[in-house]
């Protein structure tokens, strides 16, 4: 696992800042963020707890057109044209119109870094007063402030599980070498979820995540690793928001996680990190650039994410009615949904949700907003 190199002790100075635009989070949706704004002239200031890269959050993997748009192919570790799905039943092959790759976190997270024109300081936010932000060093105050610290939604209304819309993921890391893309919806593993393991050139990422925040996975993560022959070693788990929130609130700016830009059903976070973190920027950027006023920018992203809802709403009652289907008539419904025609319709559509073409080509200009087809 990635070494703690956050600033201890003497070096936590007490921060002295004054940028047009504090970016709160150092991961992929903050990180893109950052990135749309550089040459825009504004002051960024990007803060995190821990260094750009340290910490993981996620299994690390996402569509490679939308890692091969933002220039960071090099951070890929695996990729795969198909997607193996096991039941207790049957197991089928579909193969994707697109492909997926796995990725080196702290890779991706420089090489993204790399692209932007930000200061950068360690330093747990702890909430706000307006547009001054509480850290662990001191105050930050920003006319142009963006909450991308994740699902507790520090700058916000937050909330706690278990009693909130979150499910929970747990995941190993052992070393090992796969081929495949593979994911169990199998009730030994998670009444309400699924499992799976994503290759990543000398490792596998193990896991399973559970729609239902109150069910414990440690056990059957282990399960899942010892049938799959790998050592449950390098623990990693976190919570992930199944439900959209408000993207805009009391002047913050709120993207990733922290405003549930995560699809339901497939838990899949890292491109909707990006693209709603492009779109935002691009608001950040007109503001600057004096051509929109920061109550516009506020009102037209919160709109831009809002458009998304139904797309969400509809994955979301998939995600209840998945646990809902009988096992077996779930594995007949698995083989059916193989042929060719309905894996391409169906995954072509779920990759417009979040269109990698929405990127650009290198940093775009900025542009109106214009969500996915």
């Amino acid at each position: 696992m990635p070494r703690r190199r956050t600033k201890r002790g003497a070096e936590r100075t007490p921060l002295a800042a004054d940028p047009d635009v504090l970016i709160c989070g150092a991961s992929f949706a903050g990180l893109a963020v950052a990135r749309e704004l550089s040459g825009s002239g504004a002051s960024v200031l990007v803060l995190d707890r821990y260094e750009i890269g340290e910490r993981q959050t996620s299994a690390c993997a996402a569509p490679t057109g939308w890692l091969e748009r933002l220039g960071l192919g090099r951070s890929i570790r695996q990729t795969f044209p198909d997607l193996v799905v096991h039941t207790p039943h049957v197991h089928a092959r579909y193969r994707l119109p697109w492909t997926f790759s796995t990725f080196d976190y702290p890779e991706l997270c420089e090489l993204l870094a790399a692209q932007g024109d930000f200061g950068f300081e360690t330093a747990k936010v702890e909430g706000r007063t307006g547009a001054t932000v509480h850290t662990d060093r001191g105050d930050v105050s920003a006319p142009l402030v963006v909450d991308a610290l994740g699902w507790r939604r520090v700058l916000g209304n937050g909330y706690q599980p278990p009693d909130a819309p979150l499910s929970r993921g747990l995941e190993v890391h052992p070393g090992g070498k796969g081929g495949d893309l593979e994911i169990w919806i199998d009730r030994r593993y998670v009444p309400a979820g699924y499992g799976w393991s994503f290759p990543a050139r000398d490792e596998l990422r193990i896991g399973v995540g559970s729609f239902d925040p109150r069910f414990h996975v440690k056990d059957t993560t282990v399960l899942l690793a010892e049938d799959l022959r790998s050592e449950p070693v390098g623990y990693q788990g976190n919570w992930i928001p199944h439900k959209l929130r408000a993207a805009v609130e009391d002047g913050v700016f709120f993207v990733g996680d922290s405003a549930g830009h995560c699809l339901p059903l497939t838990a899949e976070g890292i491109r909707t990190a990006f693209y709603f973190g492009i779109a935002c920027g691009r608001e950040l950027r007109e503001v600057v650039a004096g051509t929109r006023t920061r109550e516009a920018a506020l009102r037209r992203y919160g709109e831009f994410s809002d458009s998304h809802e139904w797309k969400f709403r509809w994955m979301l009652r998939a995600q209840r009615l998945v646990p809902r289907v009988p096992p077996r008539l779930l594995g007949p419904a698995i083989r059916a949904m193989g042929s060719k025609r309905f894996v391409d319709w169906s995954f072509e559509h779920y990759l417009r949700i979040a269109s990698p073409e929405f990127a650009g080509e290198g940093r775009p200009a900025p542009e109106p907003l214009r969500a996915a087809a």
